[in-house]
């Protein structure tokens, strides 16, 4: 009886000591995902799609304070566009962030409506006359606290031949990148409240041709991206809340807007 009451305090105490040690705070998962839903997809004044649109990003941390990162980022729309393609993208990125400085390179692949005549549909093919894929340099910058301007300059390096980026001889072979650059300077307008509010433009030119792909051809720079977009957090329960978002978007070279609702769904 004896020994069998020092076994279960033994037991007793080490069933303790781990509930103890699994209640002990771990380090952050390095891994992560998340996914929104939207009405449509809107991209530097620029409609890819005007049908509802799922969108997934699988990141990896390369450091405990997760300021470089590698992803795989895709969409879909949910619905066939009226000229009866679909859009589908799928997109590889690594990044710097520390919360003010950002720059990315990514690889984008946006299947919908490649016409083969200039571009190729493989997924893995990337010669420089005929890839659809497009290697895009993505930077932004946030000043301090007290004005909190952002600044975004993205440039398209390398690709895009189904967007009308690669330039070719009258042989049909390589002759220039158009590297088409887009501009946009953000701010907020109302913050740390209920809702808050970001006003922006943006602006597109071409740093190796005079038309690039954000504007309507006509100028070498033009004004493409216009709007003002309200966030704030829905509560559902007690323990998950949505983060949700409208955007309100004019593109005065292309002569169109666009409102988006969208929702972050985890």
């Amino acid at each position: 009886m004896k020994v069998l009451k020092i076994a279960c305090l033994i037991i007793l105490g080490t069933g303790k000591l781990w509930s103890q040690e699994n209640t002990e705070p771990k380090e952050s998962n390095r891994l992560d995902f998340t996914a929104n839903i939207q009405n449509n997809h809107l991209w530097r004044g620029l409609i890819i799609t005007d049908k509802p649109v799922v969108m997934g990003n699988l990141s990896y941390a390369f450091d405990s304070e997760k300021k470089w990162k590698a992803g795989i980022w895709g969409a879909s729309s949910l619905t066939d566009d009226k000229d009866g393609t679909h859009y589908k993208e799928i997109n590889y990125y690594i990044q710097y962030s520390d919360g003010r400085l950002y720059i990315g390179l990514w690889d984008l692949f946006n299947s919908r409506n490649i016409n083969t005549a200039v571009a190729s549909e493989d997924i893995f093919h990337y010669s420089r006359t005929r890839t659809a894929h497009i290697i895009d340099l993505r930077t932004n910058y946030t000043f301090g606290p007290s004005f909190p301007l952002n600044i975004e300059a993205d440039i398209m390096l390398y690709g895009g031949a189904n967007a009308g980026e690669v330039v070719l001889e009258s042989d049909g072979s390589y002759k220039k990148n158009k590297y088409s650059t887009y501009v946009q300077a953000s701010y907020p307008v109302i913050a740390g409240q209920k809702v808050n509010l970001d006003a922006f433009i943006g602006a597109g030119f071409a740093l190796n041709d005079r038309n690039f792909l954000y504007g309507n051809g006509k100028n070498s720079f033009d004004i493409v991206n216009v709007g003002v977009k309200a966030s704030k957090t829905v509560k559902i329960t007690e323990h998950y809340s949505l983060p949700v978002a409208m955007m309100a978007m004019w593109n005065p070279s292309n002569k169109y807007a666009r409102i988006q609702l969208a929702a972050t769904v985890f």
